[in-house]
């Protein structure tokens, strides 16, 4: 089984590892357009990126830290997201086995490892790079499609619609958190974390959407299953 989370704006900061080498990251299909994105980010100017990434005066640091892709150093993809949902994943307290079943999606990287080793960087699903009709859902096209659905197994799409639509995958089992009938954001994302949190931890034996309902209801997690492949939580 493969749980696929969302990226998060805000990230760590720092790190311990590396320069970038885009060469040790997984799914290595996908580095011709993470070099190509690379080099447009990391060339950005201020004025560029304030327009590019919605940056205010006051967040021109990370508009540094992108011209510095390629030199910062890195962590582990799993503790540079972070955020409500990265907070209720708790991933340092996960065992190997679990993080080896999370994959996140990126609007610079498509898709990484928990472990694999990236920088601090800026950059959403909806940017719009500068000199460039081209979103980046046309940048990515099928590639993470594809990459996904050669993965054998269950695959658990837990990410918002944004980065979804950069690499559906179908037949995936997707979970909306809904409070009277509508998506809540903030608990939409901390329950997200939970529920990925006790597939990676469980894994073993989940094969199907059924199999996901029973898991989850056991750790006191209760969805509702509205169709073969979508599942909802009421709160």
């Amino acid at each position: 089984m493969l749980i696929v989370l969302p990226p998060s704006e805000t990230k760590a900061w720092g790190g311990d590892g590396p320069a970038l080498d885009v060469e040790k990251l997984s799914f290595p299909s996908l580095n011709p357009v993470r070099r190509e994105l690379l080099r447009i980010v990391s060339g950005m100017t201020d004025v560029q990126a304030r327009k590019s990434l919605g940056l205010s005066e006051k967040q021109l640091d990370e508009a540094a830290a992108n011209r510095e892709l390629l030199t910062s150093p890195t962590m582990p993809a799993i503790l540079r997201y972070t955020g409500v949902l990265y907070d209720a994943l708790d991933a340092p307290t996960l065992p190997a086995p679990a993080l080896d079943r999370l994959v996140i999606g990126s609007a610079l990287f498509g898709l990484v490892r928990a472990t694999d080793q990236i920088p601090h960087y800026r950059l959403s699903g909806g940017s719009k790079l500068p000199r460039s009709t081209k979103t980046m859902k046309a940048r990515w096209g099928a590639r993470i499609t594809r990459v996904l659905s050669a993965e054998s197994g269950l695959i658990v799409d837990l990410r918002s619609g944004t980065y979804q639509q950069l690499g559906p995958v179908p037949g995936a089992v997707t979970v909306r958190v809904e409070k009277n009938g509508k998506v809540v954001s903030h608990f939409n994302k901390h329950y997200r974390g939970l529920v990925a949190r006790e597939l990676a931890i469980v894994a073993s034996g989940i094969t199907s959407t059924d199999d996901v309902i029973r898991i989850l209801a056991e750790a006191g997690i209760e969805l509702k299953k509205r169709s073969d492949d979508q599942l909802c939580l009421e709160i």
